[in-house]
């Protein structure tokens, strides 16, 4: 049972779980297209600089989770429980999903010789591990006024935020990258993809992260380029501290709205200093990121917590209840659509995401459309995989 947030005991607001669907529906959307060759210019990451809306996608669904930590341990903290429980069951939680991250990379061949490192489930495993252990830390005690401590808890978060994003572009800009120098923001030379290849190999990061003439050089999930997205994470807690605070909902809203704009016009000026870039996760696009997913965020919260509008939600609540969940069997789903082989005449054969595309929606769908309409159709898909978890109220803790 789903309990508004007017009830703060034992709060679960449906917009947070709406968020963290519309956000898995979307990196599925994202990386399931018919063909490559014909995708909305918007459901594509940037090549480099510059946003998009497929680039807002990743970072939403940690502002989500930085969130979540918020509700997960508030309350628990202030009954005084074991703040060493509590730890354990971050590291614990932190290390399934980082190898549960590692295991979907590998599938199904497992070839350990060239077995992707980082990735979207490893990072969002090391940004939880670290946010939620800081959350911990500075957690408000029974012996201490929970609203006064909250202040606190908020501005350490926040100053924590602008550490974290002043010292990686102090070490970008200043560090220098052997052969390269310093200050280079390019696909090769700059400081994070030099640290992937020096300590993971190429052989261990993205096969798609290439450099013409140079082959693989960096990694999106990369090692240091995960500094700022833990800013994406905490960010996503103060928000969550706003949300359980005994506010009134026009007063949180004006806080989600209010700091989302600055968090945008924040990003979007500084970016001629550092530009907006999510393979190697800015500063900067931290901040634009961040500033767009408490939007998204206050637009969803008005509607389904306020309004109480939410007879179109349970399409996304089925993704968000079982979020880590439907991430990963989307990517087995992936992964077997492009394994197995659809056997034609004249002894051709194609993979089932080829004869899906071509049969289902190439033959009468323009290209750009009939790739969208196959996206679409493998969104529904692992819907419906994840429906019967939902209708039964089945809820997988990772």
């Amino acid at each position: 049972m789903y309990i508004p947030i007017a009830t703060l005991k034992n709060p679960r607001l449906v917009s947070l779980d709406v968020l963290r669907g519309l956000a898995v529906a979307g990196m599925i959307l994202v990386t399931d297209p018919g063909t490559y060759n014909a995708v909305y210019r918007p459901l594509l990451h940037a090549q480099w600089n510059g946003p998009t809306p497929t680039d807002m996608i990743f970072p939403a669904f940690l502002f989500a989770v930085g969130a979540a930590i918020t509700f997960s341990f508030a309350s628990r903290i202030e009954r005084g429980d074991d703040r060493l429980v509590l730890a354990r069951h971050v590291v614990l939680r932190s290390l399934v999903i980082f190898f549960l991250g590692l295991a979907l990379n590998g599938f199904p061949d497992y070839d350990l010789h060239t077995l992707r490192f980082p990735g979207v489930l490893q990072r969002i495993a090391l940004c939880y591990f670290l946010g939620a252990l800081l959350y911990l830390g500075i957690g408000a005690s029974a012996s201490r006024t929970i609203a006064n401590w909250r202040g606190r808890r908020i501005a350490i978060l926040a100053g924590t935020c602008a550490l974290l994003l002043i010292f990686y572009w102090a070490l970008i800009m200043t560090v220098p990258v052997p052969g390269f120098g310093a200050g280079r923001l390019d696909s090769v030379g700059n400081l994070g993809a030099y640290i992937d290849r020096s300590l993971l190999g190429t052989r261990h990061l993205w096969p798609w992260g290439l450099t013409p003439g140079y082959g693989v050089t960096f990694d999106p999930e990369g090692l240091l380029s995960t500094l700022p997205a833990i800013s994406s994470l905490l960010i996503g807690i103060i928000a969550g501290e706003w949300l359980r605070a005994d506010y009134s909902n026009k007063r949180t809203l004006i806080l989600l709205v209010g700091t989302g704009v600055a968090l945008v016009l924040a990003g979007w000026l500084l970016s001629p200093l550092f530009p907006l870039n999510k393979k190697i996760w800015t500063s900067t696009f931290a901040m634009f990121s961040s500033g767009v997913s408490m939007l998204l965020y206050g637009a969803i919260y008005l509607i389904v917590d306020i309004k109480r509008w939410r007879g179109w939600t349970p399409p996304a609540l089925v993704f968000g209840t079982n979020a880590v969940f439907a991430f990963a069997l989307s990517n087995i789903v992936t992964a077997l659509f492009d394994r197995i082989h659809v056997s034609q005449r004249g002894g051709t054969a194609l993979t089932l995401h080829e004869w899906g595309y071509r049969v289902g929606f190439a033959t009468w769908l323009q290209p750009v459309h009939a790739s969208l309409a196959y996206a679409l159709l493998i969104v529904l898909l692992n819907m419906a995989l994840v429906y019967p978890l939902y209708r039964n109220r089945i809820f997988l803790r990772v």
